[in-house]
Order: structure tokens, then sequence, then C-alpha cells
């Protein structure tokens, strides 16, 4: 089997210390964080004030192991295939995440709406381009019958999750 190696580029700083507490998707989160680049990469973020979105690619690393099936954080009555679903527990334990980018300053960009732990090692940032990346048709597989999109406003953490699926069972 193939192998390769990535170069972190930086560090993702958020509010975020316990996995069980941080949202499960940005979409999810009005919080606040900053973007550290590695000075030999700083160079790199030539231009990306002009963009209102950027997506970070980072490395789970608080994650041991995978399992090919999941019960995904928004759905956990059924277990699902780990690549139908954004869980942590992969065989190559990248996440990706859209933030919204609030200024880049020197060798920081800060951001809202971040999802992820502090200290997370940075692989890479993407600029968010809507002539390339939005579709008008889309499906969304198991998650569209979850109906998400109108629960925004509310708190989703696995916490938040696990208590709101014992208390429909009680």
């Amino acid at each position: 089997m193939e192998t390769a190696t990535y170069r972190v580029i930086g560090t993702i700083h958020s509010p975020f210390t316990d996995g069980d507490t941080t949202p499960i998707q940005s979409i999810f989160s009005e919080a606040e964080g900053t973007i550290e680049v590695s000075p030999g990469y700083a160079d790199g973020l030539e231009g990306l004030d002009g963009f209102s979105h950027i997506y970070l690619l980072y490395h789970f690393h608080r994650v041991n192991g995978f399992s090919l099936r999941q019960r995904p954080f928004a759905d956990g009555s059924k277990e699902r295939g780990i690549f139908a679903i954004r869980h942590c527990n992969r065989p190559n334990p990248i996440g990706i995440s859209l933030v919204e980018v609030i200024a880049v300053e020197g060798s920081t960009v800060r951001v809202r709406g971040i999802d992820v732990l502090d200290g997370t090692p940075l692989l890479d940032i993407k600029p968010y381009v809507r002539q390339f990346d939005h579709r008008d048709t889309v499906r969304s597989g198991w998650v569209d019958a979850r109906r998400i999109e109108e629960m925004k406003g509310r708190s989703f953490t696995p916490e938040d999750l696990r208590e709101d699926e014992e208390s429909s069972r009680t």
C-alpha cells in the first residue's frame, strides 16, 4: 500500500479543548479562532484577504485508529460507512472545515465558525471560490433526511447530540 507524507504548515487555535464540546461542523459554530501559519509559509497567504471563506485541511491529531463503519454524530441511529460521514476516525485522519475569514495579519489568519480542537496541525488552506465550489443541485444522502439546515442556531456537539438521543428514548 502506498503512503504519503505531508508537511504541517501551521497550527489552528480555537477555544475548544475537548472533542465532546466542540461543534461537529463549522456551520454550527460562531466561535472565533486563529490560524498560525509557520513563517516559512507566510508568503502563501498573499491575496487570501480577498476571500470571505476558506477551507482548512488538518490532521486529527488526537485520533488513534479508525473504523470503516461508524455512527455519525448527527444521526446515531445506525452505523454508516466512514466515507459517507465526516467522523474523525478515518483511515487518513484528515479533517476539512469551511470558515469565514475575519482578517489576515502577517502569518495569522483570524477566522469565525471554527470547529476544530485547539492545537490542531494545519495541512493546507484553500480559498472557497463560489464559481468553482457552489452547486445548485446537490444530494446529501442520509443528511437530507435529517433536515439539518433547519437546526442552525442550536448547539451541535457530540455531547449535545448524545443527550438529544438519550432524551428521545425516554
